[in-house]
């Protein structure tokens, strides 16, 4: 089965990661096809546009869930290493969403700079979605903070 590039924000970052944004019901069935065995959730629940029972949707298609909700306006670092650790830990391939994609490329973003990726080469990547490092809009004023305090960090991603 071809991927379901129709999801708002679809990315296929490699064999076993695959991004995006919101998911409808009918998208659970099409990441089982896929091969997905794990989705990490970094939306809140009471989004407007949230997939409601996710977790027993996903369930009942044999799919683990990890649901790490992060206030868009209040992202931390703490956030990050539970998604980093939520990755590691998970039975691949594995599907992480948000609303938009936003909160997901962001963390791939430092996650691929903790890996060694080259700046340019991980913000062309996050930019597919968003990037918020050259962004006008105020709202992305706690992402832009977070990926400049950690990039690089000894401490940090």
């Amino acid at each position: 089965m071809a991927d379901p590039d129709d999801i708002r924000g679809w990315q296929r970052l490699s064999s076993e990661i695959t991004t995006s944004g919101k998911l409808d019901p009918d998208d659970v069935a099409r990441l089982h096809a896929i091969g997905v065995r794990h989705v990490i959730n970094l939306a809140l629940d009471d989004h407007p546009e949230a997939l409601r029972d996710e977790a027993a949707l996903l369930e009942a298609q044999g799919i683990g869930y990890t649901h790490i909700p992060v206030a868009f306006e209040r992202p931390t670092v703490d956030h990050y290493l539970e998604f980093r650790e939520a990755l590691k830990s998970s039975q691949g391939p594995v599907h992480v969403h948000c609303i938009m994609s936003f909160r997901v490329s962001a963390f791939f973003y430092m996650l691929h700079r903790e890996q060694g990726m080259a700046g340019k080469e991980a913000e062309a990547l996050m930019a597919r979605q968003w990037n918020p490092l050259t962004s006008e809009d105020p709202r992305t004023l706690p992402w832009r903070d977070l990926l400049m305090r950690t990039a690089g960090s000894p401490t940090g991603p």
